[in-house]
């Protein structure tokens, strides 16, 4: 797991610096989910950087949009386009706006950003994969806080209704939203009980910022027959930098060029 780990970090400076330059975007929970995406990337998911639309590729929706940090910083280590292209993260007349745009950016799948819309998407695209007899995985990367929207449990009755193993979910199940705890905003709990209540196959991973659990996981999950797969990843939101764990202010809040450096000498030291 040590080439991850290194690419996991990486991926964490790229996240706080596009962010900084930028001057806003969604640090917290870009890099609390840092670890799921690498691991699906960079061993799991069947995809060609040469070749973005090619026709038997698995899927991945950012069903929490707002976390574009993450999504275009793997996308560029994974090489979908040039690196250089972080540095103008949204960015007037950049591809990488501050939710993805699959007409703009290669490897982003769906336009995402209003909360419900992207698992709804993945479950149609599983729907599309059974139809065309297709072998390729559809996955969704959803938010804790995500789950108080409605439309994603019309998904999620769908998704098991049709019976589409060919999906697997993944929550980034790190307690914080925007306006503070899940649970006193409007608390989602108990997530693993209503997903198994909708007919999903659910596993918990106790740390979602562990690789070996997430693989774990993940192999649990692709063997699954005959009904989608939720992943409930207890993760930290703000992970790898200090001052940013576990502190919801980090949402959706830029770090000030000090704070830059100190996020960035940390990450290093964890290199």
């Amino acid at each position: 797991m040590k080439d991850l780990e290194k690419i996991a970090n990486k991926i964490r400076c790229d996240i706080v610096k596009m962010v900084a330059k930028a001057g806003s975007g969604h640090p917290g929970g870009s890099l609390s989910s840092v670890e799921i995406l690498t691991m699906l990337y960079f061993e799991k998911m069947k995809v060609d950087p040469k070749n973005p639309q090619m026709p038997n590729r698995d899927r991945l929706v950012m069903s929490k949009g707002h976390a574009t940090p993450v999504l275009y910083s793997v996308l560029a280590a994974k090489g979908f386009f040039p690196e250089e292209e972080l540095d103008h993260f949204r960015q007037l007349g950049s591809i990488l706006q501050g939710h993805p745009d699959m007409r703009k950016v290669p490897g982003v799948e769906m336009s995402t950003g209003s909360l419900g819309q992207g698992i709804s998407t993945a479950v149609g695209m599983a729907i599309s994969g059974k139809l065309d007899q297709s072998d390729h995985r559809v996955y969704a990367i959803l938010g804790d806080g995500e789950l108080q929207e409605g439309l994603v449990w019309e998904a999620a009755m769908s998704a098991a209704h049709y019976k589409l193993d060919n999906l697997m979910a993944f929550v980034d199940n790190n307690d914080l939203q925007i306006d503070g705890d899940i649970r006193d905003v409007m608390s989602p709990y108990p997530i693993v009980d209503k997903f198994k209540a909708f007919g999903w196959h659910v596993i918990s991973v106790e740390d979602g910022n562990s690789f070996d659990l997430l693989e774990k996981a993940w192999t649990e999950a692709k063997d699954v027959k005959g009904q989608p797969t939720v992943i409930i990843c207890k993760t930290v939101k703000g992970k790898g930098v200090s001052y940013m764990e576990n502190v919801c202010g980090w949402h959706g809040v830029a770090p000030k060029p000090e704070e830059l450096e100190i996020a960035l000498k940390e990450l290093e030291l964890e290199d």
